[in-house]
């Protein structure tokens, strides 16, 4: 199986900086686009930044400018470096990854469990 492993949620105060880390492990052969989601209280879950295994990133227009994406691909480690928080950050952040298990397996959809962002006012 595969697991992704969330951290670096919490609780700032808007103007405030967190960087959320999200690794990868299991049985791995090959990690495609890396991303990371957020979903408010009675909102749909929304894309905030993806990055691509050659570093091509996409961001939400909401966070351009202030958040950053980054990855390790050798740690299998995406990065969301987030900085002059508003109050309208507040979700819980998710991290997938599009993984390849073997060489003749599809690409497939895997999401961790999420991960607390509050931002006060």
């Amino acid at each position: 199986q595969v697991q992704l492993v969330e951290s670096g949620g919490g609780l700032v105060q808007a103007g405030g900086s967190l960087r959320l880390s999200c690794a990868a492990s299991g049985s791995i052969f090959s990690i495609n686009v890396m991303g990371w989601y957020r979903q408010a209280p009675g909102k749909q879950r929304e894309l905030v930044a993806t990055i691509t295994t050659g570093g091509i990133t996409n961001y939400a227009d909401s966070v351009k400018g202030r958040f950053t994406i980054s990855r390790d691909n050798a740690k299998n480690t995406v990065y969301l470096q987030m900085n002059s928080l508003k109050p309208e950050d507040t979700a819980v952040y998710y991290c997938k990854c599009v993984v390849r298990r073997a060489f003749s397996s599809p690409w497939s959809d895997y999401w961790g469990q999420g991960t607390q962002v509050t931002v006060s006012s």
